[in-house]
């Protein structure tokens, strides 16, 4: 059994994936922002990779990925600093209590080596991967082979333009989650609630293999509750970043956040 597996097992609703970029707001940030979510109860941290060119990124993630670039942040430090986490909480049975997974775009990955990147990923604890910009034929014929020689999972996106065939296709090849945009839009859009219940009734109505997390527009409990109420949980990214900026201590900004959400 996966981590991601085994996270959903344990708690089938109201599982919280929190996104944060590696090496915001500063280079050295990383690890101690991890172990304070891991601290406050988050289910998955959700890494982002910083690119010159996220596609799906709206612009308080795009300016924190400008800025981790610009401290020095690569795929290569970021594998260095992994190899440092060690969380606060454990579970029977593994090392920790949060699943981990990495989020970016395929340039830097291939840069540094799709296989490189996989065994270097796995080698310092990394449970599965997001990369919204590997086509679904490339991850058939090429890509999804190494992902599951080395033990990762990888998780597709759907958004409510998505047909059912393509829903139910992308399911099959995604293990962990089914990641479930909540508009076609880019991060941290404001977004209607109610059309967004309709399209997550449709998913949860096919049935589908996987668990299905919401994201985009997630901010507060309010969002999060709502989010919940037809899928087993949801990723905040967006409001987080903007609870860290200018944040003195990043331990103490990520407890207030996550009691805001969660309490």
């Amino acid at each position: 059994m996966s981590k991601l597996q085994s996270v959903f097992q344990h708690k089938s609703n109201n599982v919280l994936n929190v996104y944060c970029t590696a090496g915001y707001p500063n280079l050295d940030s990383t690890i101690p922002i991890m172990q304070a979510l891991e601290a406050n109860g988050v289910d998955i941290i959700e890494l982002g990779m910083p690119y010159s060119d996220p596609l799906a990124d709206g612009p308080v993630i795009q300016a924190s990925g400008s800025q981790a670039l610009a401290n020095g942040m690569t795929i290569a430090k970021l594998f260095e600093q992994l190899k440092t986490f060690t969380p606060p909480l454990g579970d029977v049975g593994g090392w920790r209590g949060a699943a981990l997974i990495l989020m970016g775009y395929m340039n830097p990955v291939l840069q540094y080596g799709f296989e490189r990147f996989c065994a270097d990923a796995a080698a310092v604890g990394v449970d599965g991967l997001i990369l919204p910009d590997l086509p679904e034929y490339e991850f058939e014929t090429e890509y999804g082979a190494i992902i599951k020689k080395y033990g990762l999972d990888f998780i597709f996106l759907v958004t409510p333009e998505t047909s059912e065939e393509r829903v139910r296709k992308l399911d099959a090849l995604s293990s962990g989650f089914l990641y479930a945009v909540s508009s076609s839009s880019t991060t941290g859009n404001e977004k209607d609630f109610g059309a967004v219940e309709k399209y997550l009734q449709r998913l949860q109505s096919l049935q589908l293999k996987n668990p299905i997390l919401v994201g985009f527009g997630i901010k507060d409990k309010a969002t999060f509750d709502a989010a919940c109420k037809y899928a087993n949980g949801a990723i905040i990214g967006t409001a987080y970043i903007k609870a860290l900026d200018g944040a003195a201590d990043v331990a103490l900004a990520t407890k207030n956040f996550l009691e805001s959400v969660l309490l």
